[in-house]
């Protein structure tokens, strides 16, 4: 076992799992969102919701590599 990065729990694992699927639902949904609007402000907000999302899935799973 490695001290740096202690092994997950089955419990930890399954919410990680769950959050890394809503994360990717939202970057989808927002990233759509913003190729259906007309308003370029709206849809610039929009794109920068989902690369925040981005960030965060791309956060959740360089932490859940790290622990394997």
């Amino acid at each position: 076992m490695n001290t740096a990065n202690p092994e997950l729990t089955a419990k930890n694992l399954t919410i990680l799992n769950d959050q890394l699927g809503a994360e990717a639902l939202l970057v989808h949904k927002f990233a759509q969102a913003a190729q259906s609007v007309q308003d370029q402000a709206i849809s610039s907000q929009l794109t920068s919701i989902s690369q925040q999302h981005r960030k965060h899935y791309d956060t959740l799973l360089n932490y859940l590599n790290s622990h394997q």
